[in-house]
């Protein structure tokens, strides 16, 4: 009798330990989910798709002796608010008043607004664009045609992580709101349009030659955004080494 009691004890003690174990399973899986932080995970998109620019920029070099505006053609990202569609590739009207951003090279059109052709492709699903959506070229939440499943909703900051404003500060132009990379990784404030490398000068400063500040925020106005309500990426000049201050 003895030796049935221990064994009857030996087997709630396992019955314990096995939940106490799937209880930190649920915990570990569960709780990060009610800790999310959307700032911290928009934030560190930014950065790897920044990072991803600055490779393609690196792997691709557009010199070329047979085009003299070959540097216009250096991948870029840019980042915009207020995605509107008018043409007949998209539903008219259409309209979402958020922010978003698209990786392209702009080549062969030198443009400054990236075609379809010309956007970068999700390494991880190539059917896709690494674009949140584009005026009037890559729709959005369009029922009509397949090209809203095309563009990447993460990319739409506005949609999928709450963001409400970004301030561009520093080395970057507010209003121009665009990080191009050459083959060894610098950094350009906007795409160069007279020569290769433009140094600063009045109005365009081109390469970067002092850290570009990104604020990305949860309210409506950077300026008055508290510490919880904003984080801060920074881009390194020359290096092109972007990360969180």
């Amino acid at each position: 009798m003895k030796h049935m009691k221990e064994k009857k004890y030996a087997f709630t003690i396992l019955e314990l330990v096995f939940v106490i174990v799937v209880a930190g399973i649920l915990t570990a899986t569960i709780v990060p989910r009610f800790n999310r932080n959307s700032l911290q995970e928009a934030a560190d998109q930014i950065i790897s798709h920044i990072r991803y620019t600055r490779h393609l920029a690196m792997v691709d070099d557009k010199f070329t002796t047979n085009d003299s505006k070959w540097f216009k053609g250096r991948w870029t990202i840019s980042f915009y608010k207020n995605l509107s569609f008018t043409s007949t590739r998209c539903t008219p009207g259409y309209y979402q008043n958020i922010w978003a951003y698209t990786i392209f090279s702009d080549t062969p059109t030198y443009a400054g607004k990236p075609t379809m052709k010309e956007m970068a492709r999700n390494p991880i699903n190539p059917d896709q664009f690494l674009s949140g959506g584009y005026n009037n070229t890559l729709c959005i939440d369009n029922a009509e045609n397949t090209d809203d499943n095309q563009s990447a909703k993460s990319m739409r900051l506005g949609e999928k992580y709450g963001i409400k404003d970004m301030k561009f500060s520093g080395g970057c132009r507010s209003n121009v709101r665009h990080l191009s990379f050459d083959y060894l990784g610098r950094p350009f404030n906007s795409l160069p349009s007279l020569a290769a490398y433009e140094l600063p000068s009045s109005g365009y400063h081109k390469l970067l030659t002092s850290r570009c500040i990104i604020d990305i925020c949860s309210v409506a106005n950077c300026n008055n955004a508290d510490s919880n309500e904003k984080i801060t990426i920074v881009i390194e000049p020359e290096t092109g080494y972007a990360h969180i201050l």
